[in-house]
């Protein structure tokens, strides 16, 4: 149990993410996440408004078991593969994020001053929800993909565009973080 409770090295996961890519390559398959949202739409009914969910979504329910392992895969690991303690993060970070009002920074991966319930009802996390939500699905339908299908399946085809699009993520979690986050929240 122990192995599995602590980081696995890059000379485990590195191959499984290998050996999972070339099965998806060899059936003719691509892994994205944001792939599932259309397929979500075009379930419920979106391709008789918008001719971009009109797509034969049984093709892609594959995908959706995907989406099923995630959610299940985070319940397990949150709930019974997770020991409560502190992440070892910089010193100069956590002095940033105590002067943004973040209290018991290192304590937990979701702080609750983004998460509780009380955090998300309010009028500013809530505009921050909906208007990142909207930035999220916004540039991933603009970059052809989100992070995980261009990192992972375009970056591993050698497709240009995809590394492209990840060089872009990089830069604008770079900007986020250190222009935008203390503007959001100074």
């Amino acid at each position: 149990m122990d192995y599995i409770l602590q980081p696995w090295p890059w000379y485990v996961t590195g191959p499984l993410i290998a050996l999972v890519m070339f099965t998806l390559i060899y059936f003719g398959k691509t892994f994205g996440m944001s792939s599932n949202l259309r397929t979500f739409c075009a379930i419920g009914g979106a391709g008789k408004k918008v001719s971009f969910f009109n797509i034969n979504w049984r093709d892609y329910k594959w995908n959706l078991i995907v989406v099923l392992g995630a959610v299940i895969g985070g319940f397990i690991a949150q709930f019974y593969l997770s020991e409560p303690a502190n992440i070892d993060l910089n010193p100069k970070t956590i002095e940033s994020l105590n002067a943004l009002g973040f209290n018991n920074v290192g304590k937990s991966l979701l702080p609750p001053e983004l998460y509780s319930l009380d955090s998300i009802f309010s009028i500013k996390n809530l505009a921050i929800l909906i208007i990142g939500g909207f930035l999220v699905g916004f540039g991933t339908r603009y970059a052809g993909g989100c992070t995980s299908g261009h990192a992972i399946t375009g970056i591993s085809s050698l497709q240009l565009p995809s590394l492209i699009a990840v060089i872009g993520f990089f830069i604008g979690g770079l900007v986020m973080i250190h222009l935008l986050f203390p503007l959001i929240f100074g």
